[in-house]
């Protein structure tokens, strides 16, 4: 079976280890599908969710992130992401206050640290929502 190790870490906690036989990368010029033995690339990771193959199990494994950098090898793949939150842990009503809450702040921000933390904020809560749109659309299949 063609598997590759893939290791998802964010600046808070290490989110995956494990073995995947797909997975698809959100990625500023797009989504970026990779299989193992796929060509050495780095690529900078936009909100979305990042979704994985792993052998054995049922569906596809989501992860919401914020943002990061992707480096493939052949035999691995690095997500080094900003914010990531595994889909299990994601709730629809909270992510679109911490979406509206960041937006506030956004507009109330007097300084270029407060608006950048208040922009990661936002970045973290569409990642998230746009993971949750990807799910309701799943079982809607």
């Amino acid at each position: 079976m063609n598997i590759m190790q893939v290791e998802v870490v964010s600046n808070e906690e290490h989110i995956f280890s494990g073995e995947a036989s797909f997975v698809v990368v959100p990625t500023l010029t797009g989504e970026l599908g990779i299989y193992p033995r796929h060509e050495p690339i780095m690529s900078l990771v936009r909100p979305g969710a990042l979704r994985l193959t792993v052998p054995g199990g049922p569906e596809e494994l989501l992860v919401a992130v914020s943002g990061g950098l992707l480096e493939v090898q052949p035999d691995k793949l690095t997500v080094l992401a900003d914010v990531a939150v595994r889909s299990e842990e994601m709730d629809q009503a909270r992510a679109e206050e911490a979406k509206k809450a960041a937006e506030a702040r956004i507009s109330q921000a007097q300084d270029d640290d407060s608006l950048a933390k208040a922009q990661a904020a936002l970045a973290a809560a569409i990642a998230q929502l746009k993971t949750l749109d990807y799910l309701r659309s799943q079982k809607n299949k």
